[in-house]
This record gives structure tokens, sequence and C-alpha cells, in this order.
């Protein structure tokens, strides 16, 4: 096939989904054609050495990337944010008309930030046959103003029009399923991809001595966060809970975030020795790190829009086959579960937390084995990159074969 790609995001942003799913089905033997931004992701800059212009273009034996120009100033600010989607939904229109006209299909990965884009390509393309895969439904992290609701709005308005328009709907998350129905999505044509990890990297590993360093100390069991330290994540409650089992787990908190400070202040004021704070380290670093913790923490606070998402790490702790603690609502409770690859508990809920650490430094070390091989065999089966893009490919040639049965 000849298989267009709209995303808003693209490598070397760490937009590793889209990446991974043009270049595995260009080795599949398809023709692929990718209509995306210059890299500025997470600064809001476009990175050094890349200069927005027209019709950039690389190309390789069945890729092709096309990369328009967007607003780019990085301030954060909901104005900047709608600025950069709307910037990249007239430059992508414009060079789309013509750079995806001849394609048998297209695949739209849609996040928020990708909603006026979608609508508008979709427009001046027709009825090119169209999969989308819903990343979130949400506009913004939580409207929290007159301004960013109007916004939150107008997007959730942009992307229900492409649920409409979608010949074939792949969401990355189960509950995701009833949102887009609800949101106008025909039911017939929703089905669930979850998202993969990148397994060159993320697979089961040994601890070295040097990560043992870092992470162990006197012989407790050891939980681990590693990623963003932000809102989203809430955990000044996962400090509350190991403050409270100070000669039991210790707490290993790898990352950086914009919450940083407060949390870090909070095990001060606690004086919760047993929270450790670990710089960020790079993606082929964070597998060795797994191995030397007893288990991965998978935090998310309660909010409604949360209950519908499966965060990276825990595909990547599953793909590790590393035990899970998870602190969330959801689909991110209900597949920890489902799978017996871990223990979980409500979200916010500092006490239940505890108790879940508690009984995690309890459980002998084949248990803890146990839970890890059975998060690893969920993954194989349910969330590998020869499983999601096997789905994709099969929705792409549906969505293909019904237009062509329409006409």
């Amino acid at each position: 096939m000849r298989i267009g790609i709209l995303s808003y995001h693209f490598p070397p942003e760490p937009a590793f989904i889209p990446g991974s799913l043009a270049e595995e089905l260009a080795v599949r033997g398809h023709q692929v054609k990718v209509l995306t931004g210059f890299p500025d992701y997470p600064g809001g800059h476009v990175y050094p050495g890349w200069r927005q212009r027209w019709r950039h273009e690389t190309r390789s034996e069945r890729l092709t990337v096309r990369r328009v120009p967007r607003y780019s100033a990085g301030d954060g600010s909901v104005r900047t944010r709608m600025a950069g989607h709307l910037s990249f939904a007239g430059s992508a229109t414009l060079s789309g008309r013509s750079f995806l006209a001849d394609v048998d299909a297209l695949y739209v990965h849609l996040p928020p930030a990708n909603a006026f884009a979608a609508v508008a390509l979709l427009r001046v393309l027709g009825r090119v046959p169209t999969l989308v895969h819903v990343q979130d439904v949400w506009a913004e992290d939580q409207p929290t103003g007159a301004e960013n609701g109007r916004w939150a709005g107008r997007i959730g308005a942009a992307m229900a029009r492409v649920y409409r328009a979608a010949d074939r709907i792949a969401v990355a998350a189960p509950s995701l399923r009833g949102r887009v129905v609800a949101a106008g999505a025909d039911p017939a044509r929703v089905r669930v991809v979850l998202n993969w990890t990148d397994e060159r990297i993320f697979q089961p590993a040994r601890p070295s001595r040097a990560a043992r360093r870092l992470v162990r100390r006197d012989g407790r069991c050891v939980v681990m966060h590693a990623g963003t330290i932000g809102a989203r994540q809430g955990l000044e409650t996962a400090v509350r809970a190991a403050a409270a089992l100070e000669r039991t787990v210790d707490l290993v908190l790898v990352g950086s975030g914009a919450d940083e400070r407060r949390v870090r202040g909070l095990a001060a004021d606690l004086r919760a020795e047993n929270v450790r704070f670990v710089e960020r380290r790079s993606p082929p670093d964070m597998p060795d790190l797994y191995a030397a913790a007893d288990y991965q923490l998978v935090m998310l606070r309660d909010l409604p829009e949360l209950r519908s998402t499966l965060p990276a790490k825990l595909q990547a702790a599953f793909s590790c086959a590393a035990p899970v603690v998870a602190s969330a609502g959801g689909d991110t409770a209900e597949v920890v579960e489902r799978a017996r690859a871990g223990l979980s508990c409500p979200p916010e809920d500092w006490a239940s937390l505890a108790d879940r650490f508690w009984l995690a430094a309890t459980i002998p070390s084949p248990a803890r084995s146990d839970m890890g091989r059975r998060g690893r065999e969920t993954y194989l089966r349910e969330m590998s990159m020869s499983a999601g893009v096997e789905r994709i490919e099969r929705l792409l040639y549906e969505a293909a074969a019904g237009r062509a049965g329409v006409r």
C-alpha cells in the first residue's frame, strides 16, 4: 500500500509510536509518506541545526518524511500552544493536499495537538481512507481558566469531527473506546491497539554493580519511580507512603520535572531518609536500573482523563519483566491486576500506597520474579511492536477496502 502518516511530532523528537510505526511499515514493504513539523519538543524551540522551511524532505528506499513549518516559541502559555497547533494545521493542509494525494490510506496519530491539522487535512484530501490512532481525549492537562477551557472545547470538538470522519479508529487504552464512542464515533469502527515501547532498549537485564550501588542500600526493598516528576504523577503521595515505612522500603525517584522541587521539599520536611533522588538517565541506562530495583512504581493522579491512559513506563516495565506497584485508577490498575504483574491501589491515597509498599516488601523474591514474568508475557502478547503494527496494518487494509466498497 501507499500509506500516509500525519503526526504533530516525529523523531528526533521523543515520538516513538509514529516513528517506529513508519519504519516498520516500510520494512513490511509499504511505501510510507510522513507529514510532520520541525522538531521542537519539549522545549518549544526548534532543535539546533534545524531551520524551518518549506518542502524539507528526507528519503530512504520506502520512507519519505516531509516537514512543514509551525509556530515555536517555548513559553508554555495556552496561546503559544494553540498557535503551534493552528499553524501546523495550516502548513499541513497546504503541503498535504499534493504530498498525500496518492495514498491508499492515511494514518493519523491523534494526541490533541494534532486535532486541527487532522480536520483540515481530511477536508482537502476528500475521501481518503483514514485510520485514527487516539492517544488522549482531553485537550490539555486540565483546564484551569476561561481561556484554557475555551481552547479545550474547540479541540474536543475538532477531535469529535475526526472520529466521525474516520473509517477506522484505534484507541491506545481500553476505556478510551467508550469515550470516543460517546463523542460521536461509530462503535463498529473502534478497536483497541495498545502502544508499545522501544524493544531495542527495554529488555530484561541483569543489574550491573554500578546500578546496584546507585539504587540499593541496607538490603531494604527498593521501589523505583523512573520518569517525569510532574503534576500528573502526584509523587507527594509516594513520598508520604515511603516516609511511613522508613525501615522497610526505599523509594528511589529517577528523573526530573516541574514538581521536583516541591517533592524534594516534602521529603526533607518529613525527614524521609529512605527517599532518594537520582538525576535523569538516558533510556539505554534504564533497564539496568530497573533490574537493580525490586519494583517499578507507576503513579497517576486521580483525574478523569488519567483513568483512560496507560503511561509509557508501564509498557517499559512489563517489557523488562519488572514487577509493578501502581498507584492509579482505571486502565492502568486494571491492566496490572489482570496481568497479575504487581500490586495496585487507588490513586492519591498515601495510606493505601504505604500498605502496598509494605506488602511488596514481604513478597519473596521468586514470587516477584513470577510477577515480572507475567508482565513480560502480557507485553509480548498485547503490547509488543509486532502485535501493534500488525493490528494497525490490518485496520489500514480494512479502511481502504471499506472505502473501495463504498465507491
